[in-house]
This record gives C-alpha cells, structure tokens and sequence, in this order.
C-alpha cells in the first residue's frame, strides 16, 4: 500500500528539507536522507487521510498537541497529544509501543477507548503506521499535559475494555480482496482503515460497538446524523455517481449536497487533501457497499394536515433558496427534490441545520462556503417538525414524519450545550 505523495512533498519549503536532513541520524547518506524524506512525506499524507489533527487539536491549539474535548454517550473523552514532546505526548513511546496503541488499543499508560478508532486503526498496515510515527516525530515537541480519560465511574476504569474488546473488537491488518480490483482494495483499505469512515457512519450497539450488518447505513453522533453512505437508492449513495463522490470529498460540494458539521471539518482537513486516485479508489469502493433497506416507505399523504402546514412555512420561510421544486442552486443552495440525506430514517441533521443554521465547507476549489442562518428563532417545534415532514415527502421524496416532540428534545439539547 505504498503510495508517493508528489504534491504534499512539492508544497513543503526546502528549508524544512534541511532541517530533516540536519536530523537524520550520522548514518544516512544522501539516499538515506531522501528516504527519510520520503517516509516522513508519505506520513504526512497518511496522518491526512487519518485526519488525525481533527481529535488532537483544541480550538486556538497547536495542532496535534491535544485538547479537544469529545463527546461519548458515556461521557467525556479529551484528545492526547500526540506531538513528540517526551513528557506529556508521544515523545517517549517506541515504534512499537505507537503501533500497539494504533493496531490494539493498548498504549503505555493502558488500554485506549474506541474514541481514539483503533478499531478501525488496526487495518492499517505496520509500514504505514511508521511513516505516521515519523511524520509525527517531526513535529514541534510542545508539552501541554492532557488527562484524556474524563468519564464517570464504572467507565472510567481503563480494564473494562478487555471485556469490550472481546465483545466488538478484532484486530489484524487488511487483507486485500483477490476477487476484486486494485482499486476496490486500495478504496476499502482507507475506507475501513484510515479513513475510519464507520466510527460516524456505522450504528453503534448500547456498548457503542459497530452494528457490523448494518455498516455504513448511519448512524447518530454528537447531535449529528452522519448518513447512510452505502449504494443504497432512497437514503444513500445510490443515485450519485463515482464523479458525484469524488467531486463530494475534493471540493465539499456536488449537484446533490453541501457538507456541513462535522463532515465539512473532515473534507476541510483531510479529503480534499487527497490524491485523486485515492479519492476515485473510495468512490469506487462505497459504490459497491450493499444495503440491507432499499425499500421506499410510503409519503405522507399531501392533504395531512402536517403537510399543509409544511408547504405554508415552505413557501414563506424556504422557497426562496431552494425553489418552489426543491431542486436548489448547484454548488450554492442544496436540493432538497431526492436528497439521500433529506430522505434519511433519522432526521437529526435536518432539525439541526433548521434550528442552528449551517456554514458550508469551503475549499480551494469551491471556497465559496454558502450559509443557511437558524430559524429556532422564528419557528416553534411543531412548525419546524411540519416543515420537515413536507419537505421530506414533496417533489417525490419519502420518509417518516417529524414530530414536535423530536424537535423539542434536539432543541433543548443543543441549548444546554452552548
């Protein structure tokens, strides 16, 4: 699975080729110092399509140095800091010592939680893993002490995870599909492994292990539904193309959709970042990810009084952005007519993004970053639950009705949270 990241390696100013080299060890030669280089480049790359800086950046932090707060329906986690500071980050760990945390869950100081996705971590191969250790190893050292684990007793008690490993954990690296194309394989390996793409996107049991039948059909997570990302037609990506795909994680936009919350930070920060054979290679890969729910449920009838009162706040609140079809301004207003999203089981997101108003993601090709402003301010639960019940089963759409009472708790939620 080795890979050279060419541009990464272009954009990096030469100085800070002389600084690695300075630092490679007496040994090295020059082949030996374009070598390093090139591991520590690969690294990067690697550390990328990981998004590993997501987790282990606080807001206004040193990147990787650790912080940020996460959410767990057990409770609190805080990323570690993982630059190579030798006493309060990884500084101090042998290669081994980092490959066990990343392929088994187990660190120095013990057993890791699931927050940190080495269940998904353990497909990546021991090369790779390496190349992130040496990237990682370039870092500036900054020392800036962390107590990760935060979560109330009994979850606090780190040799508890023996017991949920045994039950939801299987360790080993990814072993490539003899049946199928390079490409499928290289798109499963980031998808399943780097790209831990089913942390969000796979629904987790009580002891929030992934529901394996169910992988990649969406799932809740901070308030937030991650979508069904399999080829599925009614709520996934079965009516997107390769192209949609691809051109979804470059820019963060596509005919169909706009990333916003957490999936705009994950294109900000590592998609749109990748090659774009890689990018093609995931494309590949999920199109052909089955889905056990390809059944279309039934629309709501257009004369219930839910949709009536849709349709009215529709018209007055809506319609102005994304047309009296539902069919939006491409790259600027999402469509709403056929969104997988709009049509999903769980309408999370959209109470969301109705109550809080959203900020698009913008990137280097497509920075324009539309926005939607919040509309808790205007409308109550139960306009806001018959909006989303019409626009859920208009212009061919089908999905369960939103009830008042699913905006009230979201509503409350996330206003206890500020």
């Amino acid at each position: 699975m080795k890979r050279n990241p060419a541009p990464f390696t272009a954009l990096l100013p030469l100085a800070m080729a002389a600084i690695f080299s300075a630092a490679a060890p007496a040994r090295g030669q020059g082949a030996t110092d374009s070598q390093s280089f090139e591991i520590i480049e690969r690294g990067r790359y690697l550390a990328t399509a990981g998004d590993c800086v997501a987790c282990h950046t606080a807001p206004g932090g040193k990147p990787y140095a650790g912080g940020l707060a996460l959410e767990t329906p057990f409770g609190k986690l805080v990323g570690a800091n993982i630059t190579p500071d030798r006493e309060t980050g990884i500084g101090a760990w042998t290669d081994d010592q980092f490959v066990q945390a990343m392929q088994e869950g187990i660190a120095p100081r013990g057993h890791l939680y699931p927050a940190m996705p080495y269940p998904a971590f353990t497909k990546v191969s021991r090369a790779d893993l390496l190349a992130i250790r040496a990237f990682l190893n370039t870092l500036e050292p900054v020392k800036n002490p962390i107590e990760p684990n935060q979560l109330p007793f009994p979850f606090n008690i780190r040799a508890s995870m023996l017991a949920w490993n045994a039950l939801n954990f299987t360790p080993g690296e990814f072993k490539p599909d003899p049946g199928k194309p390079a490409e499928w394989n290289r798109g499963a390996y980031l998808v399943e492994g780097l790209g831990h793409c089913g942390t969000c996107h796979t629904p987790k049991t009580i002891l929030g292990g992934d529901k394996n039948a169910d992988s990649l059909q969406g799932a809740v997570l901070q308030s937030w539904f991650a979508p069904d990302i399999t080829n599925a037609m009614h709520k996934g990506l079965g009516g997107w193309s390769q192209e949609d795909i691809v051109q979804y994680l470059k820019t963060g936009a596509n005919q169909f959709t706009i990333a916003s919350g957490p999936m705009a930070d994950a294109i900000t920060n590592s998609t749109s970042k990748l090659s774009d054979p890689d990018l093609k290679a995931i494309a590949t890969y999920l199109k052909d990810m089955p889905s056990n729910a390809n059944t279309t449920p039934v629309p709501v009838a257009a004369d219930d009084k839910r949709m009536v009162a849709g349709q009215a706040i529709y018209k007055d609140t809506c319609n102005a952005c994304h047309l009296d079809s539902g069919a939006g301004t491409s790259h600027l207003f999402p469509t709403l007519a056929g969104s997988a999203v709009v049509q999903s089981d769980n309408p999370t997101t959209l109470i969301r993004v109705v109550l809080q108003g959203t900020q698009g993601v913008a990137t280097a090709a497509a920075p324009t970053a539309p926005a939607m402003p919040s509309f808790a301010w205007r409308l109550n639960d139960e306009q806001v639950a018959s909006l989303l019940t019409y626009v859920r089963n208009s212009w061919g759409n089908a999905a369960a009705p939103v009830s008042a009472a699913d905006v009230k708790t979201l509503r409350e939620s996330l206003a206890s949270a500020e």
